[in-house]
């Protein structure tokens, strides 16, 4: 189920961290209390949706977020459907609350705090990285209310 903000959001137990991409999903994972995130592997092919549900299933959390890419001023794209529109196929698989957080900038913090020296380390590392900034933002939030 979509939630429409963290105020309807598991206070407790792990969640799972999302930077949804076309070619890649960067994952991160937080402890049992939200102090600690952990990146995981990105998921690289498939039906995403379906992947994103199983990981968060395995990984035995309360609670999806995922980034969502708005534009500067605030605004919807058209990639900002298509995460939504994954979201919506993420529970068909799963009735894990999933809850939205703006991305904006997330890549970039990612690279700039990152040890990246090859094209192959951006690919691997960079969208998990993401991923983990995401959830921090999330969990910042979740704190916050």
């Amino acid at each position: 189920m979509i939630v429409a903000n963290f105020k309807d959001f598991p206070r407790a137990g792990r969640i799972i961290g999302f930077d949804w991409g076309l070619r890649r999903t960067g994952v991160a994972v937080s402890d049992e209390n939200r102090t600690f995130v952990f990146v995981r592997p990105p998921i690289i092919s498939g039906d995403m949706a379906q992947q994103m549900a199983i990981l968060a299933n395995a990984e035995k959390v309360a609670g999806i977020v995922i980034g969502l890419p708005l534009r500067t001023d605030g605004s919807e794209s058209e990639t900002t459907q298509m995460v939504r529109d994954v979201a919506n196929q993420i529970t068909k698989y799963t009735d894990l609350p999933i809850c939205f957080v703006d991305e904006s900038l997330t890549s970039s913090s990612a690279a700039e705090q990152g040890d990246y020296r090859s094209i192959k380390d951006i690919k691997t590392k960079l969208d998990s990285q993401s991923a983990r900034i995401i959830l921090e933002n999330a969990i910042a939030i979740i704190n916050r209310l």
